[in-house]
């Protein structure tokens, strides 16, 4: 595994190989763009994440290319949420971003939670 805030190699970004179909997840959604699928350790009862198909390593490393992308990554966010029913009573839209954003896999994805009252603060 590669050190916490350490560039992952594209060849080896776990969720390229996910985007690939070169490792397993349970995919909720998929299209052009995106593709959505439960964490591997969930942190609330509904909790997945929403990855581009395009490696992007951060938030931080987006420019107004990806404006169109990112739109439609939220929009896939809140599709999913009314999927696994969460989107009436609310959920939290997570993004870190770099190591002390907590990132651990250094391509952009969004963290969806719900199916619980979440707290505040979240870290």
């Amino acid at each position: 595994m590669y050190a916490r805030g350490e560039v992952t190699p594209l060849a080896d970004c776990p969720f390229c190989r996910i985007v690939r179909k070169e490792a397993p997840a349970e995919v909720l959604y998929e299209d052009d763009r995106v593709v959505a699928f439960r964490d591997r350790s969930p942190q609330a009862p509904v909790h997945y994440l929403v990855v581009p198909r395009k490696h992007i390593p951060s938030l931080a490393d987006t420019n107004g290319v990806d404006k169109d992308l990112l739109g439609h990554t939220m929009m896939v966010v809140n599709k999913v949420a009314g999927m696994t029913g969460i989107s009436e009573k609310g959920f939290r839209l997570v993004v870190n971003c770099k190591r002390q954003g907590g990132q651990t896999v250094s391509h952009l994805h969004l963290h969806v939670l719900g199916g619980r009252q979440m707290t505040w603060p979240p870290g």
